[in-house]
């Protein structure tokens, strides 16, 4: 395994020494920098099987972004990440390829597709555990992430999927000493954004405070305060993203989750600068995921879940057609089962009915307004 990671870091430019071991503080034979590098990695296969869609339909509906190709074995992540840290710097770099990064990375440059981390850090205080990180982060926003094996279903939430994975920018992170609260400020190049919007001067700006009682109850607040759209169209953004995980290591653990979002209305008329009516589009989210542990290798977990978008802000269904009126107002539910065959590979399969106002999903007579579909992936991580 040493000689593939170490092979695997060549061909990524990065250096070709791997510790063995974590150096103790009493070892002076070795180098800081080699006591402080980690490197790890994860691949998740998976195969969807979308029972609504066209046999010819190779991909999931446009507002989803993991696990996105239909009726064929493919990756959805797969990354490399190198990690170096010693008690003032700290600094990661991952590099990525899958499905996941085809499709919510599409905006970008070709090149900063396959960035899935790339930052560096330095401790502004001896005393304090405060630090300034600047570079791509995964997201502080939400309590899913790309990563399926750290979330409670396989597949992502409708509000995970569409609010930020990644952010680009610089951020200042605080946790008080008892452990309880964090507390983080960062300025970005605006929603889910490497490569700032053109017409966007920016800067955007996130914040997030977390505080934890115990270790049976996490509640968190995030915001977001700027736009994704050019700055001509004045189009200000301001979104919430709160949840709360209870007992979250237990037999039995819930999270509940909600988003809400609001963007100005939109400029009319460009020369004059008249808006389309006073106040915001607003969208919303609101989830509840239950897990429950049934045996030393296995959990089951189900969801429930809304998303009102029916200004298409966020999802755009064609909201002008006759068809489609109401927007993107959907339900989702879902049953997923887990099973650990060994400590670092997860076998998961996963079932999905999303259900909405409107008849928006493709189907082979035309459009329906529910969408079924049945997930399994393996992921092993080392």
């Amino acid at each position: 395994m040493k000689t593939f990671l170490n092979l695997l870091l060549s061909t990524f430019g990065l250096t070709t020494i791997l510790p063995t071991m974590a150096q103790s503080s009493s070892d002076s034979t070795k180098s800081d920098a080699t006591s402080a590098l980690n490197v790890s990695g994860y691949v998740e296969a998976y195969y969807v099987h979308d029972f609504t869609s066209p046999k010819t339909a190779q991909e999931r509906p446009e507002f989803l972004y993991n696990h996105k190709r239909n009726r064929e074995v493919n990756v959805n992540l797969a990354f490399i990440k190198a990690a170096y840290s010693n008690e003032r710097v700290r600094a990661n770099l991952a590099l990525q390829v899958g499905t996941y990064a085809q499709y919510n990375y599409a905006a970008e440059q070709e090149l900063l597709r396959h960035i899935f981390e790339a930052n560096a850090g330095v401790k502004l205080s001896k005393s304090r555990d405060l630090w300034l990180d600047a570079g791509i982060f995964t997201s502080h926003i939400g309590f899913e992430s790309a990563i399926s094996k750290d979330c409670w279903t396989l597949t992502r939430s409708l509000l995970a999927e569409n609010s930020p994975y990644y952010l680009a920018g610089a951020k200042l992170t605080y946790n008080t000493p008892n452990g309880k609260w964090t507390l983080l400020g960062s300025i970005l190049n605006g929603w889910q954004r490497i490569k700032k919007m053109d017409g966007y001067s920016g800067p955007a700006i996130s914040t997030q405070i977390q505080y934890k009682p115990s270790s049976n109850l996490i509640l968190n607040w995030s915001t977001f305060i700027g736009s994704d759209r050019p700055d001509s169209l004045k189009q200000g953004r301001f979104f919430n993203n709160l949840y709360a995980i209870i007992n979250p290591t237990g037999k039995l653990g819930v999270t509940l989750g909600f988003d809400i979002g609001a963007d100005r209305k939109p400029i009319a008329d460009g020369r004059t600068g008249r808006r389309m009516g006073d106040g915001s589009y607003v969208w919303y989210s609101p989830v509840v995921i239950a897990r429950l542990r049934t045996g030393e290798r296995s959990n089951m977990a189900g969801r429930i879940e809304y998303y009102d978008d029916r200004n298409g802000l966020i999802i755009s269904t064609g909201i002008a057609s006759a068809n489609r009126p109401n927007g993107f107002q959907t339900w989702g539910y879902s049953l997923n089962y887990d099973y650990a065959i060994l400590p670092n590979a997860l076998f998961r399969i996963e079932g999905k009915l999303y259900s909405s106002k409107d008849p928006i999903f493709e189907t082979r007579s035309g459009l329906s307004k529910t969408n079924t579909s049945l997930t399994t992936s393996l992921a092993v991580s080392f």
